[in-house]
């Protein structure tokens, strides 16, 4: 079977509080987009994991898709095989949920080829437990995310931007981010409220301004490339333009999608990662 696995960008981004156990309490509203990598995965006698694409990863223990394989197979106690092949083109250490996008289709996936039947919910508390994102990349679309990210509620979707995507520099670590978060003093906040409701009523003046990311300034001084791209794709015409999840990548919203594509001509002669990309209606990919 061959499957997507959907890159995500993030709304907003608000840091709520911390756990005991030193987790981040967040709240965010978050929506799959056309980029996306392509798994494909046939049966076989062991589990393994081959790569190829626009950008390399790891095909051992160090990759989350491997590794929620692994964790779904012990799961269920079984010992089936599966190849997977796994096609790169989503940025890794962008802040667009690339190795969470992949290992939750490898959940899917592997949940339908081993026949095991297991509910979004059982495979959700998988995810979970390898990383943060990887519950809402197995629902998709637009969705309000809480918590550490298990609490999600699916939100309605009207409208379609059309976007461009920017990596400006290496990619930023969560840990790195978030250590930089704690150190921080006072700092703008999304108003998360307001960017569920312009999303449902498609309105972009009032979406622009509503959304934010909290990340997006304890990031900058530590890659001040992403405040160049910001600036850059707000100069080719983005109503608005931000950094995603915990960074490197940020992307512009445009008007049209001629406007993008004409940004995107522009920027891909400066910027060596750049995507010409849209939002989705859900995670099947409605609208790509």
């Amino acid at each position: 079977m061959q499957i997507r696995a959907y890159a995500k960008i993030n709304w907003s981004l608000d840091t709520v509080g911390v756990r005991e156990d030193g987790y981040h309490l967040l709240d965010m509203v978050m929506q799959s987009v056309s980029l996306h990598d392509t798994l494909t995965i046939e049966p076989a006698e062991s589990l393994r994991l081959t790569a190829d694409g626009a950008v390399r990863v790891p095909v051992n223990g160090d990759n989350l898709a491997l590794r929620a394989a692994e964790a779904l197979r012990a799961h269920a106690g079984i010992t089936a095989g599966a190849a997977i092949r796994l096609h790169k083109r989503i940025p890794s250490g962008a802040g667009l949920g690339g190795g969470s996008s992949d290992a939750a289709a490898v959940l899917r996936a592997l949940n339908q080829l081993w026949e095991l039947r297991y509910p979004l919910e059982t495979l959700c508390r998988i995810g979970l437990e390898l990383g943060a994102d990887i519950p809402y990349c197995l629902h998709g679309g637009l969705c309000r995310v809480r918590g550490i990210g298990e609490i999600i509620a699916p939100l309605p979707v009207h409208r379609i931007y059309q976007l461009v995507i920017i990596q400006p520099c290496r990619g930023l670590s969560t840990k790195q981010v978030f250590t930089a978060l704690g150190q921080a003093g006072s700092l703008r906040r999304p108003d998360t409220d307001q960017v569920a409701a312009a999303l449902e009523n498609g309105d972009l003046t009032h979406l622009a301004a509503a959304m934010g990311n909290t990340l997006q300034e304890v990031s900058v001084p530590l890659r001040p490339e992403i405040r160049a791209a910001i600036i850059a794709l707000r100069e080719r015409g983005a109503r608005v333009a931000q950094m995603t999840g915990s960074g490197s990548a940020v992307f512009g919203v445009f008007s049209s999608a001629d406007a993008a594509s004409t940004a995107w001509k522009a920027l891909s002669k400066r910027y060596r990662t750049c995507h010409l990309a849209h939002t989705l209606m859900n995670e099947a990919g409605e609208g790509d």
